[in-house]
């Protein structure tokens, strides 16, 4: 599935006819509110819907002191077929107002997220991802009737199939030590001074999620100047990210409380410049730079040698940027890809990562090269 190019970091023009609500909060209900916002206007949702715990009775610990759930008006509906017809409804708001390359998170746990997900397929969306959000300080299970319940899940989803959606591969990878980032990520849940809390001291949003969430978010899936849209607002963490970031935000949240709670949070947060906004550019985004333009400029002559990291295969370099392995009665010519895949006998291979080239320090991967080539060209 292609990804959308990776932009620089800088803000773009904003969406005709959103305007007026950029960077704000839309009090009221998130069906009505997104119904006003025009078609194809948002970059990304972000929706933290109503879990519908279906909670029976007052949790207590073993000391038999009250457990803090979620027992809001917001979270509870009367029957699972009312929840589906709510789920349905925003949900086709919000591939609405989506770019055609746009994309959608959606986080809940175990008592929502299926029907959820099935709710997104019906409409249209196109799922890309699951991600388990594992909790590193979950809430214990204090009856003992159940598993702790240690994570959540969210859905990513594009707009439809053929959506070039945002992908940062390369930020997020850069940002997970080299590694590619998995779909497996951990953070601990909102304590100390990150929870939202009141005059009273206790916590404002019931179920506030960690910035940090937010954050990996936005940056995989977002560039500077784009437009997220968050249709269950709370206590105002997907704005903060946002802001932080260099994003826009749309926020609608119907409770006067939250509202309040995450204007004054958002009057704290600084943007960061846009210098440091630059991530890791996409592959994708990269010129494409073909194997024989390495061979004409003369970086790696003809004839010369290429090798596995380990040295188990070696191929020798033709004039057109083609390789030539022999191996025994076998000769086997083509692209890096090619002979790459062959040796291995593999269905596939990325040449510019598996050949290498010596030099005196040791092999260095002809990628290496590629990058070069590249940075002549920018100037």
């Amino acid at each position: 599935m292609p990804a959308k190019k990776n932009k620089k970091a800088t803000a773009k023009p904003a969406t005709s006819g959103i305007e007026h609500h950029l960077d704000k909060i839309i009090a009221g209900d998130c069906i009505a509110a997104m119904k006003k916002l025009p078609d194809a206007s948002v970059d990304l949702v972000f929706a933290d819907p109503p879990y519908n715990l279906q909670l029976g009775g007052d949790l207590t610990r073993p000391d038999n002191s009250r457990v803090d759930g979620v027992d809001d008006e917001w979270d509870k509906f009367e029957s699972f077929k009312t929840y589906d017809e709510f789920t349905r409804e925003w949900l086709a708001e919000a591939r609405r107002i989506l770019k055609p390359h746009g994309a959608i998170w959606v986080i809940g746990s175990y008592h929502n997220i299926f029907r959820v997900g099935a709710a997104m397929q019906d409409a249209g969306l196109w799922i890309l991802n699951d991600v388990i959000w594992r909790k590193t300080n979950p809430m214990p299970n204090f009856r003992g009737t159940r598993l702790t319940n240690a994570h959540e899940t969210l859905i990513w989803a594009a707009r439809d199939q053929k959506s070039k959606y945002t992908f940062n591969y390369r930020a997020l990878k850069t940002a997970n030590d080299d590694l590619q980032m998995r779909s497996d990520w951990e953070f601990p849940i909102c304590t100390g001074n990150e929870r939202i809390k009141g005059d009273d001291g206790a916590k404002t949003h019931p179920t506030q999620k960690p910035e940090s969430l937010l954050y990996r978010i936005l940056i995989g899936s977002t560039n500077p100047g784009d437009v997220v849209l968050d249709p269950f607002f709370g206590s105002g963490t997907t704005g903060a990210a946002a802001k932080y970031l260099g994003r826009r935000f749309i926020g609608i949240e119907r409770d006067k409380a939250y509202i309040a709670a995450a204007k004054k949070r958002l009057a704290k947060v600084k943007p960061l410049t846009s210098d440091d906004l630059i991530t890791q550019p996409s592959p994708k985004a990269a010129a494409r730079v073909p194997f024989g333009q390495v061979i004409e400029t003369k970086l790696i002559k003809p004839g010369a040698k290429l090798y596995s990291r380990n040295k188990n295969y070696s191929a020798k370099v033709r004039a057109d940027g083609s390789l030539y392995v022999k191996d025994g009665e076998t000769e086997i010519q083509g692209s890096i890809h090619k002979v790459g895949a062959a040796v291995q006998k593999a269905e596939a291979c990325n040449g510019w990562t598996y050949w290498h080239y010596e030099e005196k320090t040791g092999l260095k991967p002809i990628d290496f090269l590629r990058d070069k080539i590249r940075k002549s060209m920018a100037g």
